[in-house]
This record gives C-alpha cells, sequence and structure tokens, in this order.
C-alpha cells in the first residue's frame, strides 16, 4: 500500500501533521481567495467605507471571540434563557446512505455516531438535543425540519466525499476499494434563503473558531464550488440546500472530515476525537444562542 500523503491535523494525535490535505489553507492560499474590492464600491464617504468594512468582518471577530470561551464550562448553556432545543439531524439514510469511505463503511454510519455525541454534549451544556432520523428512515429532506418546528437551533451532520475523478482504486480486507488522500478536513455550510442568515452564519463562525482553537484543520476544497460567507472559519454558502432554507430556525450543514481520505476515516472514526469535536460542536451554538438577537 501506499504510504500516505497530506496526513490531516489531529488535535489528539500529536504525531500527524497540522494541516489539511490538498492546497494549503495558510495565509498565502487566502490571499489567492481574495478579491480587490471592485471600482464600484470604492468611493463613498468614510462612514460608509466604515460600515462595509465593518459588516464584513464583524462574524468573524464575533465567533473569533465566541471561541475564546473556556471548552468546558456550562457557562454558555446557562446564558441562554429557557429551555432551548437544537436539532441535530443525521444526514442520508439507511436506504441512501451518501458517500462511502477509504474501507466501505457509510456515511449514514459516521453521520449518526457524531450526531449522538452531539446530542450529549448539548445536554452537559444545559441545552436539549433532539436528535432527527436517528432510525434513518427520514428520506424527504424537508421533512427534516419541518419535525422540529419548535426547535431554537438546526444543525445537519454529514462527512464529506471527493469527486469520482479524484480516486483512485486499493485493496482493503479482500475487497477493492475507493479512496483520495487529496483532500481532508471539515467545512460548513448556510444559506440565505433560510428566515435567520445572520444568525446561521454566527453559529457557523462561532463552531468554526472553536473547532480550530483546538487544532481541528478545515479544508479549502469546497471553495471550488461554494463561495464562502466566512472564509477565515471555512464557512461556505450554500443557498438551495433544502434542509437549510426550509428550516424555519437558524441552521447550517456540518461537514466533520473527508471519509475518502485513508487516514482521516480513522480518525473521524475515533471515539475520542468524535466526542472532543461534538465538545466543541455544542460549545460554539450554545455561545452563539446565547448572543441577543
Amino acid at each position: 500500500m501506499a504510504s500516505f500523503q497530506n496526513r490531516p491535523a489531529d488535535p489528539l494525535s500529536p504525531g500527524i501533521a497540522g494541516r489539511a490535505a490538498g492546497p494549503p489553507t495558510n495565509g498565502v492560499a487566502q490571499a489567492r481567495c481574495r478579491r480587490r474590492p471592485s471600482k464600484r464600491y470604492a468611493g463613498g464617504s468614510a462612514p460608509d467605507r466604515l460600515g462595509r468594512a465593518l459588516r464584513r468582518i464583524w462574524p468573524a471577530t464575533l465567533g473569533f471571540l465566541l471561541a475564546l470561551a473556556p471548552p468546558d464550562t456550562a457557562a454558555a448553556g446557562e446564558a441562554v434563557r429557557g429551555v432551548v432545543r437544537v436539532a441535530v439531524d443525521v444526514g442520508h439514510t439507511l436506504a441512501e446512505p451518501g458517500a462511502i469511505s477509504a474501507r466501505g463503511r457509510p456515511e449514514f454510519d459516521f453521520n449518526r455516531e457524531l450526531a449522538l455525541k452531539v446530542a450529549d454534549a448539548l445536554a452537559r451544556l444545559g441545552l436539549e438535543g433532539v436528535l432527527v432520523n436517528a432510525d434513518g428512515t427520514i428520506e424527504s429532506l424537508a421533512a427534516r425540519p419541518a419535525q422540529v418546528p419548535e426547535a431554537d437551533f438546526f444543525i445537519a451532520i454529514h462527512h464529506d466525499s471527493v469527486s469520482e475523478w479524484e480516486l483512485e482504486q486499493w485493496e482493503w480486507a479482500g475487497r477493492t476499494e475507493t479512496y483520495s488522500d487529496r483532500w481532508a478536513g471539515h467545512s460548513l455550510f448556510v444559506s440565505r434563503r433560510n428566515p435567520h442568515p445572520a444568525r446561521s452564519l454566527l453559529c457557523a463562525t462561532a463552531i468554526g473558531a472553536r473547532l480550530q482553537r483546538v487544532g481541528f484543520t478545515p479544508t479549502d476544497k469546497n471553495a471550488r464550488r461554494r463561495e464562502y460567507a466566512d472564509a477565515l472559519h471555512a464557512v461556505h454558502y450554500f443557498d438551495d440546500l433544502v434542509v437549510l432554507y426550509r428550516a424555519t430556525q437558524p441552521a447550517l450543514l456540518f461537514e466533520a472530515g473527508v471519509i475518502k481520505h485513508r487516514e482521516e476515516e480513522l480518525l473521524l472514526r475515533a471515539p475520542q476525537r468524535q466526542a472532543r469535536m461534538a465538545e466543541e460542536i455544542a460549545t460554539g451554538i450554545a455561545a452563539c444562542l446565547a448572543v441577543p438577537r
């Protein structure tokens, strides 16, 4: 078997290189993603220019400040008044299990394991995690948010794959499977068609900031197709994603990592790492929902 290349970051395994596979996500890569302001925006008064700048940087700045909260405290949950319900949707179904990992495991199994841990982490913070599609039988994407109209927030848990043309073959346990070690890392998606786009983006930024704070590395893979909402924290716009725009509450979709990457697949199956990721997701949500509207 060929040696692994471009190993993904792992906050619980110091021996693994702390960078995502594929093109680097350092300042150089980010600089390539930035565009100079068009001449259309070059004019205007100083207050106008300042206002536009603040609107651009505020979500990322506030998300960063939220990430500074201690990861093991229930204060964020206590700060939210009343019973706060967070719908945690298990992506895909038993019949349509999503991507197949490098070792032949269905994405749905990864999604359910992480969703259960996110619900547990929310409970430890004083929030109520409501699982959606835990049995894998809800085929309609629109039906998922419709099941939890009373929820204060909606998060869909998924794991990522790659394009068909990027796949290679290898032998695993006597079977021929497909893999790609090019990309690794998490990413987040929000929809501007959701009735609460600003709150959705704020919560996505808070989660992304918390994950990076403890050593999880995002991927810029999805920037090839999806516009950045917050490049620093790997948050993208996916406006036409049904499960997001049909939600009546703020909503986001979380891709935990690339299960076609042979090493990241193993990391994504590790219970201790799953629990750490779930803890940061839950804390980011709790901190975000504690911010006054």
